[in-house]
């Protein structure tokens, strides 16, 4: 059976009109039932949007992104500066097969295309 995701602007308009179910007497087994979900899945619903409006619903999700979008750039910067000290405080290898400054021969230093000239 194929599950169908609910969008909260959806969510909320199916517990408006289940208030006035439970008003006049229905179990909430059965207004679950003509929902087509799970008595569960309504609580969870009625705990996590009950009583919201839908521009509160959009407005709590425009800063649930934002909230993940500044999460994930602290997380971004914080790595970014803890190379920074490494490389500072000189924690660092070089990597393998970089020819650095003790690899090069003292002609390569004093004349670079000696390297690539022949004598």
């Amino acid at each position: 059976m194929k599950r169908t995701r609910h969008r909260p602007e959806q969510i909320i308009r199916k517990l408006r009109e289940t208030e006035a179910d439970l008003a006049a007497g229905l179990s909430i087994g059965e207004i679950a039932r003509k929902l087509g979900i799970s008595e569960a899945t309504f609580h969870r619903w009625r705990n996590q949007y009950g009583g919201m409006k839908a521009e509160e619903m959009k407005r709590l999700k425009a800063l649930e992104e934002e909230n993940r979008r500044l999460k994930k750039l602290v997380a971004d910067l914080s790595l970014d500066k803890q190379i920074l000290e490494e490389v500072a405080e000189g924690n660092f290898q070089a990597r393998p097969g970089s020819a650095g400054p003790q690899q090069r021969s003292k002609r390569s230093w004093a004349f670079p295309s000696a390297g690539h000239a022949r004598w």
